[in-house]
């Protein structure tokens, strides 16, 4: 899939140069219009990323008048069963696509085109009032987990955390949590990044249930996440960074012990690699509709463009090393061809 799709990103490069090796398309590096583009985008997947999205197409439509873009954000999972489907363009995704859906996309001849675009720090969210400051993988698994099930207090996870490594020590006060379902790519992330499955199966817990959380209130919106935590004192729930830190001092922001001490989440400890819950966030292009929609092209050369990709951190997320930047130019640009 990845050989055919550089493939592809090599053909639109060619097509996007002209014979003196210039730039012809709507937009150049710096994201300046150069012909007038028509049409329509529609974009669809993780609420995490849909942020970044909703500011480069503000941008981009400002640019371009004739051009509509829809974004919304089910989640990242829902947004590739559109994409596999063939009805979405764009595909956002807080996390790398997975082989059933690689699969489901083959089915209807789409081979997709990865494009890293940004980090985020995955974050996890309590009351301000909570004493816990830091908490590590067996915490999170005791409070999380699918071993947690029924456990309706803070501190009823202290026996389950102290058996799978955690500190423990949890208030004695009631446990709300509400956070992403499973829908989510950050519901995924978070298993994978808080070692959830491992622990898990660890625990003797059935392969099929291992890689699940527990039961709680689930949404979609990551603003209904920050409320709970900020308004309920015994609030839980874990989001992207960018909600979080919009949040301001509203909710507190766990840090977390992956081994090496308790780390904040934050830009510097992302591109230091030292937080634990660190993640890439992307978009996913459909390349068959590259050529039969006029937009699609030149709406991924502005978001690569040096104006674009500033809507990383313009809504505070973490912006790619230099060098995984211009690997992710150069990807698109050699697949776009």
């Amino acid at each position: 899939m990845m050989l055919a799709a550089v493939a592809a990103l090599s053909l639109v490069a060619a097509a996007c140069s002209d014979d003196d090796g210039g730039e012809t398309g709507a937009t150049g590096a710096t994201g300046e219009t150069s012909a007038e583009v028509t049409g329509s985008l529609n974009i669809s997947g993780s609420s995490t990323v849909e942020p970044i999205t909703s500011l480069v197409a503000e941008q981009f439509q400002g640019l371009n008048p004739g051009v509509t873009v829809a974004v919304d954000g089910p989640g990242t999972s829902d947004g590739f069963e559109l994409f596999c489907n063939g009805e979405t363009d764009i595909s956002d995704a807080s996390r790398q696509i997975e082989e059933e859906e690689v699969t489901a996309c083959a089915d209807n001849g789409i081979e997709p085109i990865e494009i890293e675009v940004g980090l985020d720090a995955l974050t996890v969210v309590g009351h301000t009032g909570n004493p816990v400051a830091c908490m590590n993988n067996g915490d999170l698994y005791a409070l999380f987990g699918p071993e947690s099930e029924g456990i309706d207090t803070w501190n009823g996870a202290d026996s389950l955390a102290k058996q799978v490594g955690g500190n423990g020590g949890f208030p004695d006060e009631a446990l709300t949590i509400v956070a992403p379902g499973e829908e989510s790519g950050t519901y995924d992330s978070f298993i994978d990044l808080a070692g959830i499955e491992d622990i898990a199966l660890e625990q003797g817990v059935p392969e099929d249930q291992a890689a699940t959380l527990r039961t709680y209130q689930s949404s979609g919106d990551d603003n209904v996440i920050v409320d709970n935590a900020a308004g309920t004192e015994g609030g839980l729930g874990f989001v992207g960074f960018s909600f979080a830190v919009n949040a301001g001092d509203s909710v507190k922001l766990f840090q977390i012990d992956g081994g090496e001490g308790c780390v904040t989440p934050g830009p510097d400890t992302v591109t230091d690699g030292t937080y634990p819950l660190a993640r890439s966030l992307y978009i996913y292009v459909n390349p068959n509709k590259i050529a039969e929609n006029p937009a699609l092209a030149p709406f991924v050369d502005y978001y690569l463009s040096d104006e674009g990709i500033a809507s990383v951190t313009a809504v505070q997320y973490v912006a790619l090393p230099a060098d995984r930047l211009e690997a992710a130019r150069a990807a698109w640009e050699s697949a776009s061809a």
